[in-house]
């Protein structure tokens, strides 16, 4: 190789090297813009897999797991080959993200076909024209959330420079992950309070509705609407409902004659 050959070369490596940098930096500004309380905990999810194809070197697609309970319990995709392959994963119980997000170690294969370490699930992916991982452990100071996998079709794709952007990747991605899961159970546990305090109105109107037609106390008309309920096999909430739905058109009825 002459001189200006390997002037050259460094001159590529330099330019590759930038690029890259650049590829990291923008998908990490777009990793800060995702708006969590705007879009649902899977779809920002899924914003964070595919910033993850643009920021690592060679990844033809990406997904993100959350573990609950030592199961996966959230699983996105970048891409449709990505969910196919996450569930011949989690469908046999081994893989490369099973191994990360358990160990909270970043898992790297470049030959997914013959890698003795998860023997069941490389052959099968091997079939599905996959050959190369890299799982990335989303760690926060609260434990490990799951993990980000992002594969390749061909072999050996992802090199210690990928590894080295992933790695830089994951820890503002693990925050965001938190963030949002944080949001959604909080949205979540919301929801949920506010359906409890209409059940238990609509609860509180049927027994009233009782009372007012017996003459009996608040104890008497519980046992009373408890006793429907289990004589028809139906929550309290919906045979409360239908008394309350049936005195509403009694009423309108009675005005409407009058």
């Amino acid at each position: 190789m002459t001189i200006m050959d390997e002037g050259s070369g460094q001159d590529e490596a330099l330019d590759a090297t930038a690029e890259e940098d650049a590829d990291l930096r923008v998908s990490l500004a777009g990793l800060a813009s995702l708006a969590t309380g705007e879009m649902t905990l899977s779809a920002m999810l899924t914003h964070v897999a595919e910033f993850a194809v643009a920021a690592i070197p060679g990844a033809d697609g990406a997904g993100v797991t959350l573990m609950q309970r030592g199961r996966a319990d959230t699983i996105v995709a970048s891409a449709d080959f990505v969910r196919e392959v996450d569930a011949v994963q989690y469908g046999i119980g081994e893989g490369p993200c099973i191994t990360a997000a358990a160990e909270g170690v970043t898992v790297r294969s470049g030959a997914l076909g013959t890698d003795a370490t998860w023997p069941r699930f490389g052959a099968r992916v091997r079939k599905m024209g996959v050959h190369s991982a890299l799982s990335l452990p989303l760690v926060t100071p609260l434990g490990i959330l799951g993990a980000m996998n992002v594969y390749a079709h061909a072999e050996h794709a992802f090199d210690d420079r990928a590894v080295e952007l992933g790695e830089l990747f994951a820890v503002p991605a693990a925050v965001s992950v938190q963030n949002a899961t944080v949001l959604a159970q909080a949205l979540e546990l919301a929801g949920q309070l506010q359906r409890a305090l209409g059940t238990r109105a609509v609860i509180d109107q049927a027994l009233g509705i009782l009372m007012s037609r017996s003459g009996a106390g608040a104890d008497e008309a519980f046992v009373t609407l408890t006793t429907l309920s289990q004589r028809e096999n139906r929550k309290l909430a919906v045979v409360a409902q239908r008394l309350v739905d049936d005195a509403v058109r009694r009423a309108r009825a009675r005005h409407a004659r009058a």
